[in-house]
């Protein structure tokens, strides 16, 4: 695996397919999924011009923030975020990607508030009502940013989804298309927060140049720069 080529091929796709919907390229960012990776891989990656990580373990997050392995990088969190764990996540992070129940933001909040900060959040929807993923429903959405906006704590900056899986081209821009018109619903009903509101997290590997054409301002790719993962307990 040659990962500066692996990074340079993947940005150079976001700019074609920014290019292809009429968007400035500029106005995609790509998000690193470091999930698994070593302290050396997120270092080599930064190195070769990754300037956002995205982490999906708390337990890898704070590993790789006490080694200083982010240096140079925004780092997010992407992954599934228990209540439990809010404490070592908020105000470490520059934006939470996975909200998706009153009770995470409420406590994503509570401990924003004990630190004096303001933490930038997403809210996670489960676009096509999957069981086994998290986020809430379409149909909670709208209650949800509302109970957000509410929050003092937390600035809300957009939304986040993850597809079912398919292996088929195309497959999910319906389902990227429904996010960014939820966006733009939510965004009507908004009065003072209006310009915040800028972040459609969308799009992975298999399918993120079809995220990207249907208004993904963020993409978060891990096994199109890293190759497949290592198994878990590998990375160090």
């Amino acid at each position: 695996m040659d990962l500066s080529q692996n990074i340079k091929a993947v940005q150079e796709e976001i700019a074609a397919a920014a290019r292809a919907a009429g968007r400035d390229p500029a106005s995609v960012a790509l998000c690193a999924a470091t999930k698994v990776q070593t302290d050396e891989t997120i270092r080599a990656a930064i190195a070769a011009g990754i300037r956002l990580c995205g982490e999906n373990r708390v337990q890898e997050l704070t590993a790789h923030l006490a080694a200083d392995a982010y240096a140079g990088a925004e780092v997010h969190f992407i992954g599934h975020l228990q209540t439990n764990k809010v404490k070592q996540v908020v105000g470490r992070v520059s934006l939470i990607h996975s909200v998706g129940s009153p009770r995470l933001l409420q406590a994503i909040d509570a401990q924003a508030d004990k630190l004096g900060i303001v933490q930038d959040i997403l809210l996670e929807v489960n676009v096509a009502e999957e069981e086994s993923k998290g986020g809430c429903l379409p149909k909670d959405l709208s209650a949800l940013a509302e109970l957000a906006w509410g929050c003092p704590h937390v600035r809300l900056r957009g939304l986040m989804a993850i597809p079912p899986i398919s292996s088929s081209p195309g497959a999910n821009r319906k389902y990227f298309a429904q996010i960014r018109r939820s966006l733009v619903d939510i965004k009507a009903k908004m009065t003072d927060n209006q310009d915040i509101m800028d972040c459609l997290s969308m799009g992975m590997s298999a399918d993120y140049m079809d995220a990207i054409a249907e208004g993904a301002t963020l993409v978060r790719v891990g096994t199109a720069l890293f190759g497949p993962r290592p198994p878990m307990g590998a990375a160090r």
